[in-house]
């Protein structure tokens, strides 16, 4: 299984609540060039479920209009509530992208990679490819890519 993990773009800082975030300007910028890279690279079953924020839904949707959103992917998930989301290490697509958010995106990465209960920072619109496999009989997270959007 392939599980990206994306985190929004940019977002006004003030709005009715937390979930009404919307994307700036840069933000949206952020969120197409990270698109284009993933575009380029995901095949054609992968699974995209974004969490129900706004700014989460806009950066999925410079991506597909095909996703799904999660309530259980929200701003403050834990990391085991993405990892039940997206059906890991099994899947429950061969790749799925989460768009969420940060700490728990973090949390995610930090976990799958290093074991550890930190929260990695991951920059806004970074994109971070961790594939399961197994090598013997033990399973194991390998990191694939990571881009952040400056960098395409």
């Amino acid at each position: 299984m392939n599980l990206i993990l994306w985190r929004h773009a940019e977002a006004e800082d003030i709005a009715a609540s937390d979930l009404a975030r919307q994307l700036t300007t840069r933000g949206r910028k952020q969120a197409q060039a990270s698109a284009k890279w993933l575009r380029a690279r995901l095949p054609d079953d992968a699974v995209i479920l974004a969490s129900p924020a706004t700014r989460t839904v806009q950066t999925a949707e410079s991506l597909t209009d095909q996703y799904r959103v999660v309530r259980e992917i929200a701003p403050a998930a834990s990391a085991t509530a993405v990892l039940e989301a997206a059906g890991w290490p099994d899947g429950m697509a061969s790749t799925v992208v989460i768009v969420g958010h940060q700490p728990t995106l973090g949390h995610v990465a930090a976990r799958l990679l290093a074991d550890s209960g930190a929260s990695w920072s991951i920059k806004k619109s970074a994109i971070w490819w961790i594939e399961s496999r197994v090598r013997g009989s033990e399973g194991q997270a390998i990191l694939r890519a990571m881009i952040s959007p400056d960098l395409i």
